[in-house]
C-alpha cells in the first residue's frame, strides 16, 4: 500500500459561484464551502476543490492534492518547492511542482 492518496483536484476560478453552479448542473454537491473563495465537491474518489486566487495554492493552474505520511519527504524528491513544508491551522502541507511543471499539494492532518 502507498504512503500517497490522491485525494483532491484544485481547479482556479474568479467566480465561485459561476462554477459552483456549474458543477452542480451536472449532478455534484457541495460538501465544503468557505465564503467566496473556495469549494469542495463531491467526486467520487476524489474531491473537486474549487478555488479563487484567495485559496488556490497556484492560482491559474490545475493542482493535485496528495495525502502523504511524510510531508517533508517531498523536498528530497526533486522538482521545485514553491512553498516548504509548514504547518497552518488543519495540516502540515508543501507545495511543490513536479520535474515536468505539474502543481502539487502534499499534505498530513495535524495529530492531535
Amino acid at each position: 500500500m502507498s504512503d500517497h492518496d490522491v485525494r483532491m483536484i484544485m481547479l482556479s476560478t474568479e467566480d465561485l459561484d459561476a462554477s459552483i453552479a456549474f458543477y452542480e448542473s451536472l449532478g455534484m454537491t457541495v460538501k465544503f464551502r468557505d465564503g467566496t473563495h473556495f469549494a469542495a465537491l463531491d467526486g467520487g474518489s476524489v474531491t473537486l476543490a474549487l478555488a479563487t486566487a484567495v485559496d488556490h495554492p497556484i492560482p491559474g493552474q490545475v493542482v493535485v492534492g496528495i495525502k502523504t505520511a511524510d510531508v517533508d519527504a517531498v523536498e528530497a524528491a526533486g522538482g521545485a518547492i514553491l512553498r516548504p513544508p509548514s504547518d497552518d491551522a488543519h495540516e502540515r502541507r508543501a507545495v511543490v511542482y513536479d520535474v515536468s511543471g505539474n502543481g502539487l499539494v502534499f499534505y498530513s492532518p495535524l495529530k492531535g
